[in-house]
């Protein structure tokens, strides 16, 4: 089995741009690929004013803001776990000494 696989990606109007990535990451590239080029076809239609540039700006700050946005819902999920295991292991440790 290959430690690489050799992929060609487009994104946007830009040149493809050639990656070397574990193949087990394919799919997520992929649909990243898949992702950003969809919502750039939707803004480029959507806002006509706007310059392709401009318009990858606002993917990538889009991309960027549900990135950080996932990233601290992720922490609050990870805080509550702590949290109720500090509790269940408080109950437990209560039982032994109780029973």
């Amino acid at each position: 089995m290959r430690d690489k696989l050799n992929i060609t990606i487009r994104i946007a109007d830009q040149p493809r741009m050639y990656l070397s990535i574990p193949p087990e990451e394919e799919e997520v590239v992929r649909r990243a690929e898949a992702n950003i080029n969809e919502l750039w076809r939707n803004w480029t239609k959507r806002f006509k004013d706007k310059t392709p540039g401009e318009i990858l700006a606002m993917v990538a700050f889009r991309f960027a803001q549900l990135y950080f946005d996932n990233e601290a819902r992720v922490a609050d999920v990870e805080s509550t776990l702590a949290s109720l295991e500090k509790d269940l292991d408080e109950r437990l440790l209560g039982m032994e000494v109780d029973g």
